[in-house]
């Protein structure tokens, strides 16, 4: 039987949650401080590289592509015609990436505070981080607080939220006034998707953010469940806020096209998500 505890394992402890999660490693393979938070890279037994930040599991080499094909196209095949994309977070680059799929994108702004987690995917996830150069992306280390709070009104399409888990440099994105920048700066046909924690152990802060969302004006909201194996209890969501309108209707025949291009999206992968489980439906 396996000792976790050994330097053999990596493991995120949740005390608040009562679970844990385990990946065998071979070593660390680095560990730097920035100003912000500490970022390790390890070299995992199965599933490649794994990014570490604060202690926290953030993205490894085997199974990456779940979150950001999830945290990027619903909302886009959702929107009628994305052309201006902001991306708050996603220092990764990998929701960048997927971002950088769709030709009807022009311009991706991508606002991470932190320009380490950026300059450790481009050593450890060169592949996350095939777009960088593209000409239609703009990458930028601010705060993306403020950038939200200084965006002219109507002047993006779709705002995603890739950010780490609501504490630290992640925690003022998970509010009233945050969302409300949001709204602003978004077109009349606008959505803002944000990464929005495990349905089965982060249920009341999904309702929070839920509830906020409508509070500051959003006409509709979306919770959208999907695998995410590294991240406590396996099970993941985003929500997506609509500035005008209802959810239902998204661009069936493009995703269909799309598929080709993605490893866990489709336009029935989509269909099935905007479907809430019946447990999540009762307690959202």
């Amino acid at each position: 039987m396996s000792d976790f505890s050994s330097p053999d394992w990596f493991t995120e402890q949740c005390d608040n949650t009562g679970s844990a999660f385990s990946l065998r490693i071979e070593h660390k393979v680095v560990e730097k401080q920035s100003p912000f938070q500490k970022v390790e890279i390890y070299k995992t037994t199965d599933f490649g590289y794994l990014m570490v930040i604060d202690g926290c599991t953030m993205v490894s080499s085997r199974e990456n592509f779940l979150y950001h094909e999830m945290m990027s196209h619903p909302a886009l095949f959702t929107h009628p015609n994305p052309k201006n994309v902001v991306i708050i977070g996603g220092g990764d680059c990998g929701t960048l990436r997927e971002v950088l799929k769709h030709s009807s994108v022009e311009s991706v702004h991508q606002i991470d505070i932190d320009k380490l987690v950026t300059e450790m995917a481009l050593e450890y996830f060169p592949e996350l981080c095939d777009k960088n150069d593209d000409p239609r992306a703009h990458i930028l280390f601010a705060d993306g607080i403020k950038y939200m709070q200084d965006a002219l009104p109507e002047s993006i399409d779709v705002i995603i939220v890739d950010s780490t888990d609501p504490i630290g440099p992640g925690e003022g994105l998970f509010n009233h006034a945050f969302y409300t920048s949001c709204l602003k700066a978004l077109r009349s046909d606008g959505i803002l998707v944000q990464q929005s924690e495990s349905p089965i152990l982060h249920q009341k802060l999904m309702k929070e953010m839920r509830d906020a969302m409508t509070d500051v004006g959003f006409s509709a909201v979306q919770t959208i469940p999907f695998p995410q194996p590294i991240y406590p209890s396996g099970y993941w969501s985003c929500t997506l806020a609509k500035k005008n309108g209802e959810f239902g209707v998204f661009r069936k025949q493009d995703a269909k096209a799309f598929e080709q291009l993605v490893e866990y999206y489709s336009a029935e992968t989509h269909q099935a998500a905007m479907k809430l489980p019946r447990f999540l439906a009762k307690v959202l």
